[in-house]
């Protein structure tokens, strides 16, 4: 029987000490379900010290991460509010183990979500997109894991940044996406790369989300998904994501 709590634990004291542990997937074998279920109980680590659910971020959603991965589907994550990096919260280098950041979109959700939706319907569920950046960091060794390893670890979630909620508009295809670090482009890519569509990746968040039990509330945010490669932060003092039409995300490192 696999350890759920146990398990959860010791991958929120990685975090929280910045000392990376073996994958589990190298002297167990345990199923998605169980992974998720130890996601369950790692974001519950993250709720006793106070700090709420505030939204849910896709992983895997282009169709090369899929393949390499030797997955069909994408894999669903919680975020919570100490993970939310502002001007006033920036990142804390320090308090990281190697982390990365991706070029995204984000969703702010109109209503609470019962059902799985369309990606036709979507659009009437959402009230604000934006430019985002995440910052995954594996607390595995090496930043490698398998499918299973990685949605234990919450899908890598480490932090987001947001630019300024824009109104939804009728299409998000052919969006430049660049994202530099101290001013210096590092990655471009578009959002078609976000499953071809990012309202694709949404709709994708309403099934997986009822699926695994995570909650899908009015205000939360979806994360939809990378646009390029992760890139590592290193010394890094600002990242920022310019998505067209969109705007700019971007935080400091302290």
């Amino acid at each position: 029987m696999i350890p759920h709590t146990q398990w959860a634990k010791a991958l929120h004291e990685s975090a929280r000490a910045q000392k990376p542990r073996d994958q589990f997937s190298t002297q167990h074998t345990y199923s998605l379900d169980d992974a998720y279920r130890i996601q369950h109980a790692l974001i519950q680590e993250r709720v006793n010290e106070g700090h709420s659910i505030v939204g849910v971020k896709m992983g895997f959603t282009s169709v090369a991460k899929m393949k390499q991965m030797g997955v069909d589907d994408m894999i669903i994550g919680q975020l919570t509010a100490d993970m939310w990096i502002t001007e006033d919260q920036p990142l804390v280098r320090s308090q990281c183990i190697h982390p990365r950041a991706e070029p995204e979109i984000a969703f702010r959700l109109s209503q609470d979500i019962t059902s799985p939706l369309s990606v036709d319907e979507v659009t009437s569920v959402v009230d604000g997109v934006a430019s985002a950046i995440e910052i995954i960091d594996s607390r595995y060794e090496n930043f490698k894991f398998s499918l299973e390893d990685v949605v234990a670890d919450n899908c890598s979630s480490c932090g987001f940044a947001l630019g300024p909620w824009c109104e939804v508009p009728l299409g998000l295809n052919g969006l430049d996406m660049i994202q530099t670090f101290d001013h210096q482009i590092v990655a471009q890519g578009t959002s078609d790369a976000i499953l071809d569509n990012p309202f694709e990746a949404l709709a994708a968040a309403t099934r997986l989300a009822l699926q695994y039990g995570l909650p899908l509330k009015k205000g939360m945010i979806v994360l939809a998904g990378a646009s390029t490669a992760a890139h590592f932060i290193g010394a890094t003092k600002n990242v920022e994501v310019t998505v067209d039409g969109l705007g700019s995300a971007q935080f400091n490192m302290a």
